[in-house]
């Protein structure tokens, strides 16, 4: 069964793919609004794991209506909800039998509800998973340390295809760059470079 994976090229997209690898074929598909070349890296994190890739085009409208939210609201979160939900609609139109994305348990953002998994799935005649679902913070970090080699630092630094950069790209665009440490917190990313030996 083919089942397309929105990936990152960080550790809970990385996890999820070595988890459904099991019962799928899983590509690894990262979703682009032609910004910045970002998706360069979950190509290569892909590649590294021995997943085939596949980069989509995003619509430009869905990041230029979040970006307004994000300033609007003053934080990114319900920004990046949309941008998460269009992109997996944009995976679910793909000639696949499942979809699936890297979100934890305790993710605040993005996340999928039980009706929007439900109509994802009645809408486009896939199967909608999160194998990370049952998966806290702690569990997945000590997955990943076990199984990856992990690059972290602050998300300014480290390369990962999440949204994010090109987010943080067309808010600097169009209002400046100030607005882009308003808007987002300082944290934390990650960026597998492949397996543990």
């Amino acid at each position: 069964m083919e089942l397309a994976l929105l990936y990152s090229g960080g550790k809970d997209s990385s996890l999820a793919a070595l988890l459904l690898d099991q019962f799928y074929d899983v590509r690894c598909v990262t979703g682009t609004f032609g910004l910045t070349d970002d998706w360069e890296h979950a190509e290569r994190a892909a590649t590294e794991l021995g997943f085939p890739f596949e980069r989509v085009e995003l619509d430009r409208a869905v990041a230029e209506a979040a970006v307004e939210r994000m300033v609007a609201d003053g934080y990114p979160r319900n920004g990046i909800q949309q941008v998460h939900e269009h992109a997996l609609e944009t995976i679910a139109e793909l000639d696949v039998d499942a979809v699936a994305d890297g979100s934890r348990r305790d993710d605040r953002v993005p996340t999928v509800s039980r009706a929007q998994a439900q109509s994802l799935e009645d809408r486009h005649g896939v199967d909608y998973i999160s194998p990370l679902s049952g998966f806290g913070r702690h569990a997945v970090d000590r997955l990943v340390a076990a199984t990856f080699e992990v690059e972290q630092g602050p998300s300014e630094e480290i390369p990962k295809a999440d949204y994010e950069g090109e987010l943080r790209a067309l808010l600097a665009e169009t209002a400046d760059e100030a607005a882009v440490g308003e808007v987002f917190p300082e944290h934390d990313q990650t960026y597998v470079h492949g397996r543990s030996d």
